[in-house]
Order: structure tokens, then C-alpha cells, then sequence
């Protein structure tokens, strides 16, 4: 899973959804924001996405869900709206039922290798990936946090996902 989270993680950016339904809209209320990640999976934005510098345009898994002992493929795309340098990051968390099995910060250009691109990343990137699962996954429901900054702390995206076993 955490295969999975830090080869997506870059390419998982902001298009932002909004649904207005006419009740909220007549009562002056906030629309409501659909934090699902465009295409085929479990992804949700951390938060509205729209201030994000990844744009993501979808992300597609195969399978959907993920199956452990099995090949899983990921195709990506995603606008890198401003220049990310070196030294940008990933805070990841991985947590099985309420245990934290990672908690770690990554370096997201040293990731952005294992789908072969390299930093500074600019502009709009689309990649595939597969990535084997082990069937050593114990049974249980999986929580992935991947909160991802420049160098400087601006957000470049935040995503989140559940995943059963």
C-alpha cells in the first residue's frame, strides 16, 4: 500500500468538483465539495483541492480495489501548476485499525524516480506503474495519509484513502 501511495502520490492532484445542491445555495450555505480524486479509486482529497499546485486529471487502478498477492497497475495524470524544486516532501502515514505502521516524511523527488521522472517537475505528467502487492498483507482495513509541500511548505496536494483486505 505505501508502494502504492508514494508512486501516485505526485501525480494525485486537484480538480476541483464542487456540487451545488439548490437547498444549500438558497440558504446562503457553502456548496458542498466532492473530495473523490478524478477515476477508477479510493482516493479522496484531504481537503478542497482547488488551492493545490497538482491538478490531477484521474488516476486509475487496476484493480480497483487493490487485491494483496496481485500486480496492480496505476495510470496517473496530472498539471503541475507552478515548479517543484528539490527538497519537496511527503508526509506519509500508514495506519492498520487505529495502529500507525508508518510515519515517516519521504523525499517526493527521490519517489518521482520510481515512475522515472526527475525534479525540477513542471507542467502536465502522465505515467503508468505496476506494482506488486504481497499476499503477505494481513486482513484489515488500511489508512493512507500522503500530505505533500514544496520545499517551501506550500501544499502541492493532500490525499487520503481506506482500503480493505
Amino acid at each position: 500500500m505505501m508502494k502504492l501511495l508514494l508512486a501516485c502520490c505526485p501525480l494525485f492532484l486537484s480538480t476541483l468538483v464542487a456540487s451545488h445542491s439548490f437547498l444549500a445555495g438558497s440558504l446562503g450555505q457553502k456548496p458542498l465539495v466532492d473530495l473523490s480524486v478524478p477515476g477508477d479509486n479510493p482516493l479522496e482529497f484531504c481537503s478542497d483541492p482547488s488551492g493545490f499546485i497538482l491538478t490531477i486529471n484521474h488516476v486509475d487502478l487496476e484493480p480497483n480495489p487493490p487485491k494483496k498477492g496481485q500486480a496492480l497497475q496505476i495510470k496517473a495524470k496530472g498539471n503541475f501548476t507552478e515548479e517543484i524544486e528539490q527538497d519537496a516532501y511527503i508526509n506519509l502515514s500508514v495506519k492498520y485499525g487505529l495502529i500507525t505502521l508508518v510515519n515517516t516524511k519521504a523525499d517526493l523527488c527521490e519517489q518521482m524516480k520510481e515512475v522515472d521522472e526527475t525534479c525540477p517537475l513542471r507542467g502536465v505528467k502522465d505515467f503508468t506503474k505496476e506494482v506488486t502487492l504481497p499476499k503477505e498483507i494481513p486482513p484489515g482495513k488500511y489508512t493512507v495519509l500522503a500530505d505533500v509541500y514544496t520545499k517551501y511548505d506550500e501544499k502541492i496536494t493532500c490525499l487520503k484513502a481506506q482500503v480493505q483486505f
